[in-house]
């Protein structure tokens, strides 16, 4: 199972660029840097507790943290942990994803969200009930634009492309993983058997292990490749016995969290976690 790191990028903590370099160095597998544009001041629910953490208004623009990440390592994954689809512009964030995807080498994976902010969805135009249903329409989009061919096209609710030349490609095709982190369901096993590659739960907020048979149920009923099914999780505990269960169970890969703070605490967390690697 691969180690990897979950790290907000922020005007407060370690730069993103740093981060990443000394995670490489240390021999982790992946980092991933989420996003959120802003903090409302009515935020809320939070799905992680009873108030939203004041760090959230600080998260710096994940595509140029990314690209600063990518531009000082060479090996390790980078990673959206997670990107809040249904905020963007599909026709950016196709040009976005392919971008980082390109200077990184094929690097990216792309980890995706429907978002839980009821005000910060609003206030980009996004009607709460359609987050789900504009989340697959912009993956759609953007894997038509991603499609190698010279002239692409797409016609969709949210978003009409006519025939245009789109490029840079990503590196992988069809295009970077998409793991899609929400909480266990019917609603999330069928979006990810539909359009995505696999399932990034956050640990503390599902019942993981007992989630992955029926996902993997409704991966093979779409006829879905049952080797394909990707499962990494977010901030999962790093105790042993924890991570032995979770890699018995099949997930492939775990981000564990890191300290939003300076660089020493960071550096610390990184050096316990390092030992988990042999």
């Amino acid at each position: 199972m691969d180690i990897g790191l979950l790290a907000f990028p922020s005007d407060i903590t370690m730069g993103p660029a740093e981060l990443a370099r000394a995670a490489e160095e240390r021999g982790f597998e992946s980092v991933f840097y989420p996003e959120h544009s802003h903090l409302p001041n009515d935020s809320g629910p939070w799905p992680g507790g009873p108030v939203v953490p004041g760090h959230y208004a600080h998260t710096l623009d994940l595509f140029a943290a990314l690209a600063a990440a990518a531009a000082v390592t060479s090996r390790i994954r980078l990673g959206s942990g997670i990107c809040l689809v249904p905020q963007h512009d599909a026709i950016w964030l196709a040009k976005q994803v392919a971008t980082i995807d390109h200077l990184s080498g094929g690097r990216f994976v792309f980890g995706i969200g429907f978002g839980w902010n009821r005000p910060e969805l609003g206030h980009h135009g996004v009607v709460f009930a359609d987050r789900r249903e504009r989340t697959r329409e912009h993956l759609a989009a953007m894997k038509a634009l991603w499609s190698p061919d010279e002239v692409v096209s797409f016609s969709g609710r949210w978003t009409n492309v006519g025939p245009s030349q789109v490029y840079p490609k990503p590196v992988q095709q069809p295009g970077p993983p998409i793991l899609i982190a929400a909480g266990a369901g019917p609603k999330l096993r069928a979006a990810v058997a539909d359009y995505a590659d696999g399932w990034a739960p956050i640990e503390g907020r599902n019942e993981i292990v007992a989630e992955l048979p029926a996902l993997r149920a409704a991966w093979a009923d779409a006829g879905r490749d049952p080797a394909a099914l990707q499962i990494t999780v977010f901030g999962a505990d790093p105790a042993p016995a924890n991570l032995a269960a979770l890699e018995a169970a099949g997930v492939q890969r775990v981000a564990l969290g890191l300290p939003v703070a300076g660089p020493d605490k960071i550096l610390a967390a990184m050096d316990r976690y390092a030992a988990l690697l042999a």
